[in-house]
């Protein structure tokens, strides 16, 4: 039986609609759906909840196509309530709908996340599992970064179908590095079956990324990480970024991964209309430091990143929202373009823009109210308050 669900008012925001923002606006939502946006409230409505926003900015849901885990759970923990602690804190930084990202891993701890995220179900009032990130194992041991060498292994269209045939699916984006990939076959076969495909963890140079776009590659994973940067006789993938507009390119807005400077560069570069914010956080995620693990290996999280032994970077503990507030620092940008950032490019990357990434009636009612400092005053899954702030 399905929950019945209150209708709610958000009253009197600044509401950024995909081509103008209105100034003082209202959103009625209804069944989980966003019913009306409207610029006069006087509405008549029996067992209506409200939510006054003015002064504040109403924006989509944040969706985050990358991350690991958080609150002490991991993705390949391969558990019921792995994904639903992942999915019950997510709300508190805004973020409405999430990619469970999997780490190159033995075939059978692979399978078992893949397993688990196929008969997984989504639940009232937590952020939604759209599908699986795979990330690996057809990553290049030269790139390697966090993803154990021992368990990387060439591209093989064999054991893709098993797996998504396990995965009842659901893996959407796959991570992989285009060089190993003979004659694009696999890059192919994935593009044609509608796959978002993402060079990431890869020592290809300019002119090989260039090739992986013609075969179907329309991604970057956490772009400047485990990737060569611009040379001056190569460009290689980062500089493939700025040049091919075909790609979209996942960042890590933690000033840690990139720079600041970097990141202005980026920006300046790509546009917003091509960066696609994530977090590619590890269980560490809002539990401070201490020691934790990622894919069978121990990370050490000093204050605000996270390493394996021998200081490589592991992942983050990001926050999505302070993602989102580095890169509205940053000379240009605005708010607007922080919703392209966070939620519109995902939406559209994932073809699941005409239900998110866009504040427009008939979508998912996926919202996120925050001030000027990108604090989370509300977020609504799917037509529910999951989360109010302060």
């Amino acid at each position: 039986m399905t929950q019945q669900m209150d209708p709610i008012l958000i009253k009197n925001g600044i509401v950024y609609l995909e081509n103008c923002i209105l100034k003082k606006a209202s959103i009625l939502i209804a069944e989980g759906k966003i019913a009306k946006i409207i610029l006069d409230d006087a509405l008549d409505i029996d067992n209506i909840t409200v939510v006054d926003a003015t002064n504040l900015n109403i924006i989509p849901g944040f969706i985050d196509g990358h991350i690991h885990g958080a609150r002490g759970f991991d993705v390949m923990d391969a558990t019921e309530e792995a994904l639903d602690t992942i999915a019950q804190y997510l709300p508190q930084e805004g973020v409405t709908s999430f990619l469970a990202t999997t780490i190159t891993q033995s075939h059978k701890n692979v399978e078992k996340a893949l397993v688990n995220a196929a008969q997984y179900k989504n639940k009232p009032k937590q952020a939604e599992m759209i599908g699986v990130h795979l990330e690996g194992p057809f990553v290049n041991e030269k790139k390697a970064g966090a993803q154990p060498k021992k368990y990387i292994e060439l591209p093989s269209i064999e054991l893709f179908r098993k797996w998504q045939e396990l995965a009842n699916h659901k893996i959407k984006t796959i991570t992989l590095a285009p060089e190993l990939d003979e004659d694009g076959k696999l890059i192919r076969y994935l593009f044609n079956a509608g796959l978002n495909v993402s060079a990431g963890h890869t020592d290809a140079n300019f002119h090989q990324i260039k090739t992986a776009v013609e075969y179907g590659v329309r991604q970057l994973t956490h772009l400047c990480n485990a990737m060569n940067g611009i040379h001056h006789r190569d460009i290689g993938a980062v500089g493939a970024a700025f040049q091919l507009n075909l790609l979209r390119s996942e960042l890590i807005a933690d000033g840690i991964h990139v720079s600041k400077e970097m990141l202005q560069m980026v920006y300046d570069n790509i546009g917003s209309d091509r960066i696609i914010l994530i977090t590619d956080a590890m269980r560490a995620k809002s539990l401070g430091p201490g020691d934790y693990e990622l894919g069978g290996q121990l990370v050490k999280v000093i204050k605000d990143k996270a390493v394996l032994k021998d200081g490589t970077l592991a992942g983050s503990i990001l926050k999505m929202q302070d993602a989102a507030l580095q890169m509205l620092r940053l000379e240009n940008a605005t708010i607007q373009d922080i919703v392209k950032m966070t939620s519109t490019n995902i939406a559209k990357q994932l073809g699941v823009d005409d239900r998110k990434g866009i504040l427009a009636e008939g979508k998912d009612a996926d919202i996120v109210i925050v001030d000027s400092n990108f604090t989370i005053k509300y977020t609504i899954c799917r037509g529910q308050i999951s989360f109010k702030g302060k």
